[in-house]
């Protein structure tokens, strides 16, 4: 089957000629805006291998940036997607109720690590949609107006959570931008003042914070806080669990919402199904959770859940949306949920997160272009720098070593501010065969790079 091959390329170069017919198609019908450096044109997909229109077989290490942790078209969500299709499609939960909502809601309620003993679950379409629904229910809750996020950070691309992220390529010629957004340092540890031992750093970057109060949006007129367990766009940094406990006190002490963006790092990634989980087992539960990607295993469906009081505080009408919940996506979630929880998926990134991170950390001594690697279970960065010293980003080597590993078989995607850290999202599902050639191909394509 598919998904037990290792990557295999049958044509010349990548891309082959049928995938640069549709490649070629694709420049003339879709916008410029709409990049891609991939040119991989899909035929099918399973598991961790995704096949070209031309026969070759790529090792995926990207998972839809996130989607597919559970893999390309696991046979039981499939199942559950045409079942559910076989009966309805459609029937908009503000009109009609569908029991698949509800029984998602109730699953996800007795596990998501929010404070609060009785939670409360909604769905939304999409990562961007379900941050913004959760800045929503702490405005309605708090009755305040600002919002504080990070350095680095990557909330989505609508008009409030573009103004949220904080790469403004992905907002360029868009603004004027909703007021109310205040942006503090994150702890960016690997980049963290020079000299600086790690707990001062930790209090340095509470003190950045605490400017904004002073400085920008005073702490009683702060609705919330929002960070990423683990920031992706960013850069695939942690949050150091020091600083997360400090920034659960400072929301406590004046009354603020502590949001955590789970879209990529939810649903098992880190090594438990919410990274917020390891906040909890701290003391430092976020207050909402907003969740995506992995969730549907490709059907688009996001989740906010917060305790009841937070989320009954919306007035109605100010939530929900005609596709939120749907019942196809819904059936697929449950039918990821099921999955997950029954093969330990967490446990599964847990054990690919311990070879990955050994392998690049010894290639980090083998190579100096190598100035760090960090990351959480299977998500997992490595970044590349000119020089170890002054850790000068080499975003042109990341590109080239991105673009050699296609030609042999291996997708790989770029992130953070200056496009030099490699990130690490395999699909769980992946074979250790798999894992030991993708990682074969990693180190080869990263030698040609440096010899270029």
């Amino acid at each position: 089957m598919l998904k037990d091959e290792l990557p295999k390329i049958v044509t010349d170069a990548v891309p082959g000629p049928k995938a640069a017919a549709v490649l070629a198609r694709r420049a003339k019908a879709i916008p410029s805006a709409i990049r891609t450096i991939y040119p991989v044109v899909m035929d099918k997909a399973q598991g961790a291998i995704i096949q070209d229109v031309d026969g070759n077989k790529f090792l995926d290490f990207i998972g839809g940036v996130g989607v597919l942790n559970i893999g390309h078209c696991h046979p039981e969500v499939v199942e559950a997607v045409k079942a559910q299709a076989d009966k309805y499609f459609h029937g908009m939960f503000n009109v009609v109720t569908h029991e698949g909502y509800v029984a998602l809601a109730e699953k996800l309620n007795t596990i998501v690590p929010v404070k609060g003993d009785v939670k409360r679950t909604y769905f939304a379409n999409s990562g961007a949609e379900a941050n913004e629904n959760a800045i929503k229910l702490a405005k309605a809750y708090t009755k305040r107006p600002n919002v504080i996020v990070f350095s680095g950070a990557f909330h989505g691309r609508t008009l409030l959570t573009m103004s949220m992220t904080a790469k403004k390529a992905y907002a360029l010629g868009q603004g004027p931008f909703p007021d109310g957004i205040y942006r503090a340092e994150f702890p960016y540890l690997y980049r963290k003042p020079e000299g600086m031992p790690e707990d001062k750093a930790i209090e340095f970057y509470v003190s950045k914070l605490e400017e904004v109060f002073r400085d920008a949006a005073p702490a009683d007129s702060v609705a919330a806080i929002v960070v990423e367990p683990l920031q992706g766009e960013g850069g695939f940094i942690p949050a150091p669990i020091e600083f997360v406990k400090k920034l659960r006190k400072i929301c406590d002490d004046n009354g603020i919402m502590l949001i955590a963006d789970e879209v990529q790092c939810g649903n098992c990634r880190t090594g438990k199904y919410f990274a917020s989980e390891y906040w909890k087992e701290a003391g430092a539960a976020p207050d909402i959770i907003a969740t995506a990607k992995s969730m549907g295993a490709g059907v688009p469906i996001s989740a906010i859940t917060a305790r009841a009081e937070v989320m009954d505080a919306a007035p109605a009408g100010t939530i929900g949306g005609t596709f939120c919940g749907n019942p196809v996506s819904c059936a697929a979630a449950l039918a990821v949920m099921d999955i997950m929880k029954r093969d330990d998926y967490a446990g599964k990134a847990r054990h690919i997160g311990e070879v990955v991170m050994k392998r690049y950390k010894e290639l980090q001594e083998k190579y100096p272009v190598i100035g760090d690697v960090r990351g959480l279970g299977a998500m997992i960065g490595i970044e590349l720098v000119k020089d170890k010293e002054t850790k000068e980003p080499a975003t042109e080597l990341t590109a080239k070593l991105i673009q050699n590993a296609i030609q042999k078989g291996l997708l790989l995607e770029n992130c953070g501010t200056a496009g030099n850290v490699v990130r690490f999202l395999a699909p769980l599902t992946m074979t250790d065969e798999q894992m030991e050639k993708g990682l074969e191909i990693f180190e080869a394509s990263l030698k040609e790079a440096m010899e270029a």
